[in-house]
């Protein structure tokens, strides 16, 4: 089983339109703050990831329990 903590529906909202409108967000990751720009938001192993581009044009992938708003 999965330890995965559901984020709060607002913010997946959020992450869903941001990806739709190609907007950027500022996000902390980990502790870490960072802007991102959200490509896709799914579901996989228990999980929902956001897959998303940085500033630097590297494509990452992150567990959306991860980041605070």
């Amino acid at each position: 089983m999965s330890d995965y903590r559901p984020i709060a529906c607002a913010d997946h909202e959020r992450l869903e339109f941001a990806a739709l409108t190609k907007q950027w967000l500022d996000v902390t990751v980990d502790g870490v703050a960072q802007r991102l720009l959200p490509l896709d938001v799914y579901t996989r192993d228990g999980a929902e990831w956001l897959q998303a581009q940085t500033g630097a044009g590297d494509v990452v992938t992150l567990r959306l329990d991860a980041l605070t708003f």
